[in-house]
């Protein structure tokens, strides 16, 4: 499962920069602002379970979709779409490596409709450094490991996330600034034409 957690995952890195938040921000608020988040596209920072720091270009198109591209050299490609997680490993020869988008944390991003109100879904939800921290995870199946989200206020913008995994591993994505609105190519997000383009 290691390298599903490439996709899944941020550490709280460098919170004390971020623009001040007068108070929590309420779960209908960062519901609201998720669901108005249609497609995004932001440089990232990732700190891995061992420690190791990877950075790259991610594309969000909600719901459903979403693509991690790794800076070069590395070639390693990760991307959900059609319902499913795919991992290229830019080392393998291989078909990549996919799982259910259902299965994992991030998919509560991802969904059609945000509704962090539902029952057992939010396990955490506080105040840290001037910055809203939300722990949430599928109720119906909580095995599949939490994803913490870091949002700061005035406006309302998401930060970072941590994914932590089934095996108890964390993995942190940083983003820079997101720039939102615009179309990516439907390519971009679909598993079977980026294995046609790498054969």
């Amino acid at each position: 499962m290691k390298t599903l957690r490439i996709l899944l995952a941020p550490v709280a890195l460098a919170l004390s920069v971020l623009p001040a938040a007068a108070e929590r921000l309420p779960l209908s608020e960062i519901s609201r602002y998720l669901n108005s988040l249609t497609t995004a596209q932001s440089d990232f920072t990732q700190v891995n379970p061992d420690g190791s720091i990877s950075t790259g270009t991610v594309m969000i198109q909600r719901p459903g979709r979403v693509r991690f591209e790794y800076a070069q050299p590395d070639r390693t490609v990760v991307m959900a779409g059609g319902g499913q997680v795919a991992i290229f490993d830019a080392k393998s020869n291989q078909p990549p490596e996919q799982y259910p988008l259902s299965r994992t944390p991030l998919n509560l991003i991802l969904a059609q409709n945000v509704d962090l109100s539902r029952a057992r879904m939010v396990t955490g939800h506080s105040e840290v450094e001037n910055s809203t921290r939300v722990t949430a995870q599928d109720p119906e199946h909580p095995e599949y490991g939490t994803i913490e989200m870091v949002f700061t206020a005035a406006p309302t913008e998401l930060r970072q996330w941590i994914i932590t995994d089934d095996t108890g591993a964390q993995t942190t994505v940083i983003l820079g600034e997101m720039q939102k609105g615009g179309s990516f190519r439907p390519s971009l997000f679909s598993i079977t034409q980026e294995m046609n383009r790498r054969r």
